[in-house]
């Protein structure tokens, strides 16, 4: 736990953001104090709530000075605790949802920290553009968020992680300076990359009060279908397909193993299978092409081809986007529709693509070892190599005593993935759940490169202390 805040600090703060601008009521504070599984839960003296760019170098100053921490926060969306306080001042970009800028030449559009991605998308697609971060819980999480985290979703397998999205940043630094590197260019060679160490830093290097992010044409076409499918090895050997029959549209390309659909159907009120019969796995493929037409003809050779030779064994494809969004639906409930199923063991976990097979079959035959019943769900973006792989308590079974194996359970299958050349945390980031766990798997010397960034910009570590090393 964080050491107390003196008074004086936190009267300061309230002085300088004056009414509105703070809050110590229980139930303003409650949402912000609680992540949303119920997994963790936090105290904080004192709710911030800038509502400019000069409010949080304001707040961030007093705080330097006096070596009071600071947990910033988004849209609360987070899945390893790293936004939620034990103790510290909380800073809630909520206030701060400007878009400030839109322009179709530079492609570019400038929002604040606060702002939703839904937002961004809808103000995005006002000018028949738009900006490719699709997450479920894109009404909620931010953009300052999504930034800090080096959020992914569906669609990094076009577009990229956050990183290749971000052209410029404003943030305040641990120092209550600002830094103003809102630059719109896709060249700028001329030394270290600031931008880069901000994004991904989970709030250790600053707070991020603003981003140009970069927009792209609406897609003049779009296919989105489901299919039914024997195998993790057939969905990659499906997935390559796809990349030369779309010449790199391939927008998504996700895969999902039937426990998780049972669940969705079982606890998502509307859901439906779209296919006559279950199957062992499924794939959710999209494609987008700047030509009108192109896509729907390269998913129908797609899947005809599939379905000749075997690798597909049935599938669908949306006809209207009611249709399609329905199919992302089952695929966006994954972890929703667990949440009434008891104890789970989250890991949000990379492989090399050529790797995923291995990753699933070596994974479920440790997890049998340590609990044979376990119902198991994996699913993710199996063209980027991320799988959320869950595991969750057996039917019936107690939840405490699941819980009590997690971290020996979670310790093997992370060690697997270190064998295969993967990575622990694949969008989620290391936030409180990780930070001490992923020095298992960093050498020393990254380690001690790492902490020289840090302990540079951040000399008093006030910057969300309890993340990163």
């Amino acid at each position: 736990m964080t050491a107390p805040v003196p008074a004086d600090v936190l009267s300061r703060l309230k002085s300088v953001l004056g009414e509105g601008g703070w809050s110590q009521d229980p139930d303003r504070l409650a949402p912000k104090l609680l992540e949303w599984r119920d997994r963790w839960r936090g105290t904080t003296p004192l709710l911030v709530l800038p509502k400019t760019t000069a409010d949080v170098a304001a707040i961030v100053g007093i705080c330097f000075e006096a070596g009071v921490a600071i947990t910033p926060q988004g849209g609360n969306t987070g899945l390893v605790g790293g936004q939620i306080p034990q103790g510290e001042v909380l800073l809630s970009t909520e206030r701060m949802r400007a878009i400030r800028e839109i322009d179709v030449d530079d492609e570019v559009i400038v929002v604040e920290a606060g702002a939703t991605l839904a937002a961004v998308h809808e103000a995005a697609a006002e000018v028949r553009r738009r900006f490719p971060i699709g997450l479920a819980s894109e009404g909620t999480a931010t953009v300052g968020g999504v930034i800090s985290t080096n959020a992914g979703g569906t669609q990094v397998l076009r577009y990229g992680m956050a990183r290749n999205l971000v052209l410029g940043l404003e943030a305040v630094l641990p120092n209550g300076e600002i830094w103003q590197g809102l630059k719109r260019l896709r060249k700028d060679n001329t030394g270290y990359d600031l931008k880069q160490l901000l994004i991904g830093a989970e709030g250790t290097l600053g707070v991020v009060t603003a981003a140009a992010l970069k927009l792209f044409p609406l897609m003049a076409s779009r296919a989105v279908a489901f299919a039914g499918v024997a195998s993790p090895e057939a969905a990659i050997r499906l997935l390559a397909r796809a990349k030369e029959e779309t010449g790199g549209g391939v927008e998504a390309f996700e895969i999902m193993a039937r426990q998780g659909i049972d669940f969705v159907l079982k606890n998502i009120p509307g859901a439906r299978d779209p296919l006559a019969e279950a199957y062992p796995w499924y794939l959710l493929a999209e494609f987008g092409s700047g030509e009108p037409g192109a896509s729907e003809a390269a998913m129908e050779r797609f899947l005809e081809r599939g379905l000749e030779d075997g690798l597909i064994q049935d599938a669908v494809v949306a006809q209207t986007d009611a249709q399609a969004k329905a199919i992302w639906n089952l695929r966006e409930n994954q972890s929703p529709a667990q949440k009434t199923e008891g104890a789970t063991w989250k890991h949000d976990v990379a492989v090399p693509v050529s790797q995923v097979t291995t990753f699933l079959r070596e994974a479920d035959a440790i997890v049998r070892a340590v609990v044979p019943d376990a119902r198991i769900v994996a699913f993710g973006h199996i063209g980027d190599g991320n799988i959320h792989y869950d595991v969750l308590r057996p039917d019936g079974g107690v939840d405490a005593e699941h819980s009590a194996r997690r971290d020996a359970g979670s310790r093997q299958v992370h060690d697997l993935v270190a064998r295969l050349g993967g990575s622990i945390s694949a969008e989620h980031g290391l936030g409180a759940m990780k930070t001490e766990e992923a020095r298992r798997y960093k050498s020393p010397v990254e380690i001690a490169a790492l902490v020289a960034i840090r302990n540079a910009l951040d000399p008093k570590r006030i910057m969300n202390p309890r993340v990163l090393f």
